[in-house]
């Protein structure tokens, strides 16, 4: 396993549950410390793609149940997750993908303009349309997250080897037959590339191209309040003179408002220092969907990095030309909360020979493409 992030600690936990031999690269110190300390911590199966659909169930199936399995405490907080709508194009893309969505199992509903106002506590009436909710999506903490897993792969039998970067992969045929480090070769019957913003370098090493470029997105987490907000808020309009695209914001278990929006101006490369920007920009986001938060104490910023795929869509596959090396890469920001399913599709793939994924389902994410180009255009 090449990186223990989001998808590669649970990949490596779930793999040895199955009785496999593990070893877990990160040239971090411990596990989580890429992009998955980043992540504001949402887990949700409602999306607008059949795959990360079924991906999102299995990832809510592992965090609801993970502290009555294991014992450990990950921050699981099962408040669901709401999209209200203040314009007719909003209303349009939720109701439409409602169809869909219930067809693959989701308990989602399109909510009236009082029943919003109900779920979301202080919330702004004005304009307000209605909304979706989908109450069995959650929140978790990826940090406790990802110790957890780690923790609960090593008790199984899985190895980590922290400090330790992959330089090179030796390769006969169509076969990855050695993983080469800082400090050693390790041979291996099944490669996995779960490497994050590097994912591409790693590609490299066998000679395969797969476009994988970071940008970042910033983001945020205030001082605890009271509990009073149960789902994650995602807001889809256009922030104010085109600087943002949807921003999202949700109260953790321990009472914390965390936030993050996504910008209109990408901000390409790894560079993860905070700007001057923005706060001003969420502060006034956060106030005009919930006015009461012009008193939120902010206790601390940070920026983390998307691993985008050229279509935003994630590359969960066998890389083209090899039979043992296999890829959970391109998450496009979304690896914390469909890390936990990814891996059970790729250690279901090496243990029993066969994707968790449906055929029928994973030959659906090319369809979607055009859905995101339309769904993009219509939100601008």
């Amino acid at each position: 396993m090449i990186g223990a992030g989001s998808v590669g600690t649970p990949t490596t936990y779930f793999l040895a549950v199955e009785g496999m031999k593990v070893l877990c690269l990160d040239p971090n110190s411990s596990s989580g410390q890429g992009q998955n300390k980043a992540a504001i911590g949402g887990v949700r199966a409602t999306h607008s793609d059949p795959a990360k659909i079924e991906l999102g169930k299995e990832s809510l199936k592992v965090f609801s149940s993970w502290e009555d399995d294991t014992g450990d405490t990950i921050g699981w907080k099962k408040g669901g997750y709401c999209f209200p709508a203040y314009r007719e194009s909003e209303e349009e893309i939720l109701k439409s993908a409602l169809p869909m969505q219930k067809r693959h199992g989701l308990k989602i509903d399109w909510v009236d303009a009082d029943g919003i106002r109900e779920t979301v506590s202080g919330i702004n009436p004005e304009n307000l349309i209605g909304g979706t909710l989908s109450p069995d999506d959650g929140q978790a903490s990826p940090l406790l997250a990802a110790e957890s897993f780690a923790g609960q792969a090593k008790k199984s039998g899985a190895d980590f080897h922290y400090r330790e970067e992959v330089v090179g992969l030796d390769t006969e045929g169509s076969r990855i037959v050695a993983v080469r480090t800082t400090r050693e070769r390790y041979t291996s019957d099944f490669v996995v590339n779960t490497a994050g913003a590097k994912a591409s370098n790693v590609c490299k090493m066998a000679g395969v191209t797969i476009p994988v470029n970071p940008d970042s997105h910033e983001a945020g987490v205030s001082a605890p309040l009271k509990p009073f907000l149960g789902p994650l808020v995602v807001d889809l309009r256009p922030g104010l003179e085109g600087q943002t695209a949807n921003f999202y914001f949700g109260q953790n278990s321990e009472g914390s408002i965390v936030f993050c929006y996504t910008p209109r101006q990408i901000f390409l490369g790894e560079n993860r220092e905070p700007t001057s920007e923005f706060m001003p920009i969420i502060a006034r986001r956060l106030t005009d969907v919930i006015p009461r938060f012009k008193n939120l104490w902010i206790r601390r910023l940070w920026r983390g990095l998307y691993p985008m795929t050229p279509d935003g869509i994630p590359v969960i596959d066998r890389a083209p030309g090899y039979d043992n090396f296999l890829l959970g890469i391109g998450m496009c920001g979304q690896g914390f909360m469909l890390g936990a399913g990814v891996a059970k599709n790729i250690a279901n793939w090496i243990a029993k020979g066969r994707p968790l994924l449906q055929p029928e389902v994973a030959a659906t994410v090319a369809a979607n493409r055009d859905f995101y180009k339309a769904k993009k255009e219509a939100l601008k």
